[in-house]
Order: C-alpha cells, then structure tokens, then sequence
C-alpha cells in the first residue's frame, strides 16, 4: 500500500504507511536532532532530556503515563541518537489517539521538574557505568571519539560524569525549546492507520506549533587516531573505522556493500578467514555508519589478548585484498543480503515506521523499497572495490579496550 507525506503549514511532516493484513499500529515523533547538536560541555542533554520526558508530562505524572499506555496494552518508548531523536508508541489500532497524544505531551508539554532530575542523573549514572563495563559497547564510543576528535559528533551519547552533573533544568528547556521545532518534526505511523484521523490528530496536537526549523549541527571532519583503555578483560576488543560515506553521497551503497562482503555475515571473508580458517576472534564483523555529510566504515573484533594482535594485522590484510580483489560472487551475494534485510524488516510495523520517517530526514521524501533495491542493483563492481579503496586510504581511528595488543598494530 502506497506510503503518503503531508506538511502541516508549520513545516512538520506527517507520513502514514498503511499495511494489509495487520490489527496494530506504530506512531513516533522523529526529531532531526540528536547528540551532536549539544552545546559545549553539555555532552549527554539530549539523552537526559529524553529521560526526563518520561517523568512527567501533560496531565501525568510518570507512574500515570506507564499506566496508561499499558492500560491498553501498548508501549512508549524513546531512543537518542547522535543525528535524532525518536519518542515512539505501539498499540493496537483502534488506540491511536492516545499514541499521538502521549507523544504530543512528551514533547510539547514536560514537567522538568528539578528534585525530579537530581534522581535521573543517578539513573543515568548507573546507565554509564553498565556501558562502561560492556566493553563491545563502550568501545563504539570510544572509537567515534577518535575518529572524530574534540568534534561534538565525536562526543558520547550518554556524556560522562562531569557533562551530566553541569545539567540543569534550564538546560532541558532550552534543548526542548530551540530544537523540537516543526520543520525538523516528522510524526509518522505504520500499520493499520486511518490517514485522514492521523492529520486530524496531528494537526490539533501539533498545528499550533510556531514555525521554526533547530539549529543546523556543526559540522564534522574524519581525525583519526587511538583509544586504549587499559582495562582487563577476558577478551580484548579491538575496533577499528575509516571514513566513510554521508547519506547522500553516491558511493553510499557501494560502501555499504563493501562492508558486506568484507565482514556481513558467515560467508564474509573476515568472518571465515579470521575466525573460521584461523580462530583468532570470536565476534568479528564489519559495519557502516552513515549521517548527513560524514560516515564511518569500520570493524569490530573480539579476541583473545595473544591472538589479538594477529587478528587486527590479518582483518587490515583482508580489507586490502578485498578493495583490490572482490569479486562478482561476492558483490552478487551482498546485494541479496542487503535486499532481503531491507523487505524483511519492512514487515514488521515498527520497522516500517521507523523507515518511513528516516526516509523523510535523509532525503527529504519517501524513497520506494523498489526505488533502494534498483540502487542496489546498480552498484557495479569497479565501484565497490573504489568505495572500499577510498575508505581505506582515507586514515584510521582504532580503539580497544581489555589490555595490551601483543603485537605493535
């Protein structure tokens, strides 16, 4: 069923993807905004507020707002992330009206009351502290630190100890005032949805809205260098990025296929090679992440503190080889791996909506899955082996945690 996108004439989009065959819905509020657009020394507001959203909002207070949304047997939820922000609701369809008004009340209308956010920092604190002893965690941190030094892309989401005790609840208004703006809003919906009670619901929610678009964030430039936290595990963790492609670079999908066929899956030459052929990693696997107008292309590892080493020396022998030598086997099978991620999750209507409104973020529209899998298609080989050469060449951020490398990397 055809997906739609209207503009409300405060400049907030609202998208609706209704799905056959489906007795529940999505609905979630998209802001275009996320930890990078923190101001300085303020590192981990964005996800505060988020927290403390849930506290307190509108005509309830927090027990009030589990209540109510469980009361029909749906969820709320929120999630921040460096490039935005999501305040998400699943219920059944006939609920819909109470998704979008949590939602609206989360946002537009929090308590942020002070004694409140005294506890939430212990709780945020405890969060840290979980991340910090998750070292395949904490190390993803580490490493965008490196890549991206004394940048605010390069900050962590959750801040630390000293960014979290400078927060205060004028900090939390003025985020919520200046950033959760209309023209950077997308509410979307996915599943079974009445598109003409979605605008409705929308438009009295939202409409009142005073247009504005947030802050532009600052923009970011690959760095490169090392993290090494000393600390003793049972297995080091090693991770390792170049630069890689924004959202609307052409070379997007070339890398991401790359990436693929490098270290996606079983068959991945870094998985059979590294762990398979030699056993020198447990978890291995290579990944992309794409934002505006910068990226990042990098792999993870898992080995023991005497094999790491090699395995860190053997994974850069493999993304050399493969950028020179990939082959069409390979490209062909990543191709149908990223297809068939694409349409599987689709099915499913929290995927569906979260696609939609990222969609409307990155490109300004609603790209067609038909429209991305012919993208796909397209990538040639000469151009996956370029996309992967020109990662390569374009420097490296490392991080690992779990001790010493035994051999100079």
């Amino acid at each position: 069923m055809t997906a739609r996108a209207h503009v409300l004439a405060n400049g907030l989009t609202v998208a609706v993807q209704p799905m056959a065959g489906v007795e529940t819905m999505a609905v979630g509020l998209y802001a275009d905004v996320g930890a990078r657009s923190e101001p300085g020394g303020l590192s981990g507001l964005a996800h505060m507020v988020e927290h403390m959203l849930f506290k307190g909002a509108g005509s309830r207070d927090a027990k009030a707002i589990a209540e109510d949304i469980e009361d029909v047997g749906g969820s709320l939820n929120a999630w921040t992330a460096r490039d935005h922000t999501v305040f998400h609701a699943r219920m059944l369809a006939g609920d819909m009206a109470l998704g979008v008004e949590m939602i609206a009340d989360l946002v537009r209308a929090p308590h942020l009351d002070a004694d409140e956010l005294v506890r939430e920092k212990d709780v945020v604190l405890a969060e840290l502290g979980e991340a910090r002893d998750t070292p395949d965690d904490i190390i993803f941190d580490q490493l965008q630190a490196a890549a991206f030094t004394d940048q605010p892309l390069g900050q962590a989401v959750l801040g630390d100890e000293a960014s979290i005790a400078a927060i205060d609840v004028d900090a939390l208004r003025a985020w919520t005032a200046t950033q959760y703006r209309p023209a950077g809003l997308v509410l979307a919906a996915a599943g079974k949805v009445d598109e003409a009670a979605l605008l409705k619901l929308a438009e009295a929610r939202f409409g009142d809205m005073a247009a504005a678009s947030p802050p532009p964030p600052a923009s970011a430039r690959f760095i490169g260098g090392r993290h090494h936290d000393k600390r003793r595990f049972d297995q080091l963790h090693v991770a390792l990025a170049h630069p890689g492609t924004g959202h609307g670079d052409p070379a997007h999908h070339a890398l991401s296929l790359f990436a693929s066929a490098a270290g996606g899956g079983m068959s991945s030459r870094l998985f059979q090679q590294v762990r398979e052929a030699r056993g020198l990693a447990y978890s291995i696997y290579a990944w992309t992440q794409a934002y505006a107008d910068t990226g990042l292309f990098g792999v993870y590892c898992a080995a023991s503190r005497a094999q790491a080493g090699e395995a860190l020396a053997l994974t850069r022998a493999i993304l050399d080889e493969t950028a020179e030598g990939l082959t069409d086997a390979e490209l062909a099978r990543a191709k149908v791996q990223a297809k068939a991620g694409l349409l599987m999750g689709l099915e499913g209507v929290g995927a569906s909506c979260d696609h939609l409104a990222r969609q409307l973020q990155i490109h300004g529209r609603i790209v067609p899955p038909a429209e991305t899998v012919a993208s796909i298609e397209a990538v040639s080989l000469d151009q996956a082996r370029a996309a992967g050469q020109a990662a390569l060449a374009g420097g490296e951020a490392l991080a690992t945690i779990g001790g010493k490398l035994a051999k100079a990397a």
